[in-house]
């Protein structure tokens, strides 16, 4: 399980660095100054958590569903990002609603990194007892300040193809959300079995998707129909 939680921690980080190779360097360096001011005035309360608290805190349900909220969260918006970066490539005239929510999104570091980077800096400092908290705390918003950017370039560099580290964001991502519910379902059943159809249920889903096909067929026959005109 902690595994698990790690390599979805090193996804998260990735693609954060990734997410940065598409920001120029002044909106890179923003986000260095906010993922670094984050740490080093987090450490009061890193320093009241305890070397057995993140295993208390991966054996919790409650919180583990929480915290599949907020990467279910993560996870779309950021597809949604790959999406609309895809369509922004490849087409000539857009829309400004369709520009507003691409600079949107692409400004959007993610709510996870800031769960990581929390977790990150507790094991720092309990991994170096008799050091100052502070100065421990303050060292690693230094090294954000300067890996934040240099990982960014690094990637762009690695991967000069911006459709290819999009195309590698949406997979990551995807991994991420596949981890997420592996880690959620914490060694417990997520559906127990039953031994009889709830037809109440079935009907109401075969009416939604009788309506559903409905509706698009109209929409689809109507642009036909616009498209011949």
């Amino acid at each position: 399980m902690e595994t698990i939680v790690i390599v979805i921690m090193m996804l998260v980080g990735f693609n954060f660095l990734l997410k940065h190779s598409f920001l120029g360097l002044r909106a890179v360096l923003v986000m260095a100054v906010v993922a670094a001011a984050f740490v080093g005035f987090m450490w009061p309360y890193a320093i009241e958590q305890s070397k057995t608290q993140l295993s208390i805190w991966l054996a919790n349900s409650k919180l583990m569903l929480d915290l599949s909220v907020i990467l279910t969260v993560d996870v779309a918006i950021e597809m949604a990002f790959c999406m609309i970066a895809a369509h922004v490539m490849t087409s000539g005239r857009l829309k400004r609603r369709t520009i507003y929510i691409y600079k949107v999104l692409r400004w959007f570091p993610g709510l996870l990194i800031f769960p990581v980077l929390f977790t990150c800096l507790v094991w720092l400092i309990f991994s170096m007892p008799g050091r100052s908290f502070a100065a421990v705390a303050w060292a690693m918003a230094a090294g954000m300040m300067v890996a934040t950017p240099l990982g960014a370039w690094l990637l762009r560099w690695l991967l000069p193809e911006k459709d290819l580290r999009l195309e590698i964001l949406f997979l990551t991502n995807a991994l991420t959300a596949i981890l997420g519910i592996i880690a959620t379902v914490n060694g417990r059943t997520a559906v127990a079995g039953v031994s009889h159809v709830d037809w109440t249920a079935l009907a109401a889903l075969a009416i939604l998707l009788l309506i559903g096909g409905i509706i698009g067929f109209i929409l689809f026959k109507n642009k036909k129909i616009k498209i011949r005109i």
